[in-house]
């Protein structure tokens, strides 16, 4: 049996290997504050603090509850028909006329998405055209894209926008209309912080240049207080030209969700406000919304669903101010050519 061969430390093995870099002395001015940096985000992560959301849905449960992006007029049909599941690929047809403010018009929309990617584009009668992109790159990182073709001038437009999303906190920054020649348009920027477990205050500031002689920055400032059991939210926004946005939403129950919502306008040679009270309840089958303001509006909207692929709208709305009424029909019917299995459903006995 061969000995072992030693091999003493001094020796070089391989003449033609480099040898070791030196050590070096080099102070880095840079690394304190890296260091520094490090520190504050551990002691930040150890602090537990909760995602406060982003500012473009601070108020997403309001909205949610009140019929503002809801109430309709006429009637309208929207036919859906899925293609894909995974991805998800449908198209859809939407009708819609006898509005008293708005005009007949067909829209054929297609949507598209991907765990990382989501594609929407829409074209109409008159050919107007809108698209919308969203590339996912991390969990909390987004890119955005929106544009909207017209032949009316004036109704084109183009938004870029990036929304991150850290732990405790998300960042937005969005441009609209840009121009790289005079670095004309608007330009939004906002950040929401979590500063406890149920506070979160934030900052948006909006510069608009419409040409180069033209500029104007305005800033808005944000908070949001969210309940420990997550029930209730109230949440307000102050804009420097003397407007204050409060709102305050409620889960009374799981089928009941109540929601208020003040606007005040304080500016010098105007003052102005509007109170709105709503109100949302689920039923198994059919959601029932009413919404009252202080301009002496009062709406309804129910929505019956008869079956997971239909459903049944009816919507109404009294301006008892100016004598006027409005009330609104529509239907929605979902179509797939697709079987359970492959829409992910157990199949049926």
């Amino acid at each position: 049996m061969a000995a072992p061969v030693i091999v003493e430390k001094d020796v070089l093995l391989d003449p033609y290997s480099a040898p070791p870099h030196p050590v070096s002395n080099y102070f880095n001015p840079v690394s304190p504050f890296f260091n520094a940096y490090d520190r504050f985000s551990q002691w930040r992560r150890d602090l537990g603090l909760p995602h406060p959301g982003t500012v473009e849905n601070l108020q997403k449960e309001v909205k949610a509850t009140h019929l503002s992006n809801y109430i309709f007029d006429g009637a309208r049909a929207d036919l859906t028909k899925s293609l894909s599941m995974n991805p998800l690929f449908q198209v859809t047809h939407s009708f819609a006329l006898g509005s008293q403010t708005l005009p007949s018009s067909y829209n054929f929309g297609a949507v598209f998405a991907s765990e990382k990617v989501f594609l929407q584009g829409g074209v109409d009668h008159d050919g107007n055209v809108n698209a919308r992109f969203n590339q996912g790159w991390t969990p909390g990182s987004v890119t955005k894209a929106q544009a909207q073709f017209s032949q009316q001038a004036g109704h084109n437009m183009i938004q870029l926008e990036h929304d991150y999303q850290g732990h405790d906190f998300s960042v937005n920054a969005k441009a609209i209309n840009p121009s790289p020649v005079d670095f004309s348009g608007i330009y939004v920027g906002n950040y929401l912080q979590s500063l406890t477990q149920n506070i979160a205050l934030g900052v948006e500031s909006l510069y608009q240049r419409s040409t180069p002689d033209m500029t104007e920055l305005t800033t808005s400032y944000l908070a949001k207080y969210t309940s420990t059991d997550k029930n209730w939210i109230a949440t307000a926004q102050i804009q420097a030209a003397g407007i204050l946005q409060a709102t305050y939403w409620q889960k009374l129950s799981d089928k009941v969700e109540v929601a208020a919502d003040l606007q005040v306008l304080a500016a010098p040679g105007r003052r102005d406000a509007i109170a709105t009270l709503g109100a949302k309840y689920d039923l198994r089958l059919a959601t029932f919304r009413a919404q009252v303001d202080s301009t002496g509006k009062v709406s309804a909207l129910l929505e019956q669903r008869f079956t997971p692929a239909f459903a049944f709208l009816v919507a109404g709305e009294i301006d008892h101010f100016k004598n006027a009424a409005k009330v609104g029909v529509g239907v929605m019917i979902e179509s797939s050519s697709l079987t359970p299995e492959e829409m992910g459903m157990p199949p049926q006995p």
